[in-house]
């Protein structure tokens, strides 16, 4: 059973969602951070003696701009220096987690506890957007992974966790990536319910509701709300669901998750993030301004700072958030900005927008909230995903050193994920010929089957989804002359990843 605790603190942080204002979210956040600083540096035993190796004396941390003193910590300088139950509270895990893991595609897997509190915190969060829904009842069917990775599982215990808080019905199934089994709940059970959450990778619910015919479901039965997560997505994207789903309220009916196995849900992209979204989208100079020399649509989040607080250094971003591990200013990887709730209004201000009385005309003011924001484009290892796995450029950079293929190719290629004109994924991958060598007819066959080897072999998410979805995923092979001016130029750095 939920706590008595549990409910009130969930009615409190709801309540305080709808009715305060963006200055008191910027004082929770900065207090709430030094706080835990504070405490992390007396009670982790791996962050007291990184701060002692990087000389800060964390009694003299007083002020917001003492905290900018702060080192920043990543998985290297941190993360990979240190035991794992140094890195926990009081150097222990002889308690109740839950352990999850990141793909182990740039090194080796790393396992990241998580405490019923970072499960509660999702379960907030993912309350703000069931509660937007009508029905008086709901069918949430979960479609992300059920292994390792914190997708399934965190999304499932929110559910679970808002189900025996709530007074109205929620019914949860969990079929993974399992098509077979999501058709048969979209069609047996799905018709029972008011609405269906469908939770899942954004391409892969694009996959499913460009199927469900040919699995006779009628979409147009079936009142669909997402839950998504993962990766960035365009409105044209959102847009397409809309068409495919039918029966959907674009503002409210959407909830992106800016989440990780670090920390969990830390951000979601839902009302405000999607009207600012596509305001800026209607007026090139706003978005601009909003989103600096970026061109390309990013993820629009808002975050709870009593849950987690943001920091952007020179595009990089820094989380400090509590969980079994702890983190401390801590790059995740990720680039993008941070702005208060007024910073953004301000802009659109400039603008001449009002972006209250937007957002009242649509009839979203129920729904309305002053939390930051944050934007996120794609992750600063240059990686890129599709169907939300990460691809990094040294797997393919270790396939292209094997000497089966060295007297053909330089080793230099680009990455890039792509889209057909229905919106289908797809991994590119262009590859420089060496000079003066023509293409041998067997040469695409064997690189192909060479990187899908190692894919497989080195990235366990990737392995899942290839047994999944099969060719679908395998990557497209272009080959380009010696020096070719579009993706080779000479003389200038190789951009292994196209953003």
């Amino acid at each position: 059973m939920v706590s008595i605790v549990e409910k009130f603190q969930t009615k409190r942080i709801l309540n305080q969602i709808i009715k305060k204002n963006s200055l008191f979210w910027e004082k929770v956040g900065q207090k709430n951070t030094l706080r835990l600083f504070k405490k992390v540096a007396k009670y982790v035993p791996a962050y007291k003696d990184f701060l002692s190796k990087n000389g800060i004396d964390y009694k003299k941390i007083k002020t917001w701009s003492d905290f900018q003193l702060v080192p920043i910590t990543d998985k290297k300088n941190y993360l990979q220096q240190y035991s794992l139950e140094d890195l926990c509270w009081y150097g222990r895990i002889d308690k109740p987690l839950v352990f999850t893991s990141t793909s182990g595609s740039t090194s080796v897997p790393f396992y990241f506890p998580r405490s019923h509190q970072i499960d509660w915190q999702s379960a907030v969060t993912h309350q703000q957007f069931y509660d937007q829904g009508k029905a008086d009842s709901t069918l949430v069917i979960v479609t992300f992974g059920m292994g390792l990775w914190i997708g399934g599982l965190i999304t499932y215990q929110a559910f679970e966790i808002i189900a025996r808080n709530g007074k109205k019905p929620i019914s949860i199934i969990t079929p993974g990536i399992n098509k077979k089994e999501i058709f048969k709940a979209l069609r047996d059970l799905a018709p029972k319910y008011g609405e269906v959450i469908l939770a899942g990778y954004p391409p892969f619910i694009k996959d499913l509701l460009d199927e469900a015919t040919a699995n006779n479901i009628d979409l147009k039965k079936i009142k669909m709300r997402f839950v998504m997560a993962a990766e960035v997505f365009t409105e044209n994207f959102r847009d397409y669901l809309m068409e495919r789903a039918e029966n959907l309220n674009v503002f409210t009916d959407f909830l992106h998750i800016y989440g990780s196995a670090d920390i969990g849900t830390m951000a979601t992209e839902s009302t405000p993030g999607i009207l600012v979204k596509r305001l800026a989208n209607q007026n090139q100079l706003l978005f601009e301004n909003l989103f600096e020399h970026w061109t390309k649509s990013p993820t629009v989040a808002q975050y709870n700072p009593n849950f987690i607080n943001f920091e952007a250094i020179d595009e990089q971003i820094l989380l400090t958030g509590n969980n079994a591990i702890p983190l401390i200013r801590y790059a995740i990887g990720d680039r993008g900005g941070v702005y208060s709730y007024e910073q953004i209004k301000n802009k659109f201000t400039k603008f001449g927008i009002d972006l209250e009385k937007e957002a009242a005309s649509r009839g979203l003011l129920p729904y309305w909230q002053q939390l930051p924001f944050i934007y996120i484009f794609e992750r600063m290892d240059l990686s890129v995903t599709i169907y939300g796995v990460n691809i990094f450029p040294q797997i393919i950079r270790e396939v292209l050193l094997k000497d089966n293929l060295q007297k053909y190719i330089t080793g230099k290629f680009t990455l890039q994920t792509k889209f057909t004109g229905k919106q289908d994924q797809y991994l590119e991958i262009n590859l420089e010929l060496k000079a003066q060598i023509e293409l041998p007819t067997h040469l695409s066959v064997t690189v192909k089957k060479e990187i899908l080897s190692a894919l497989i072999e080195k990235s366990s998410e990737f392995c899942e989804l290839s047994k999944l979805l099969g060719e679908r995923v395998h990557p497209s092979i272009n080959f380009f002359s010696f020096e070719h001016p579009e993706y080779f130029k000479p003389g200038v750095k190789q951009k292994w990843v196209i953003q």
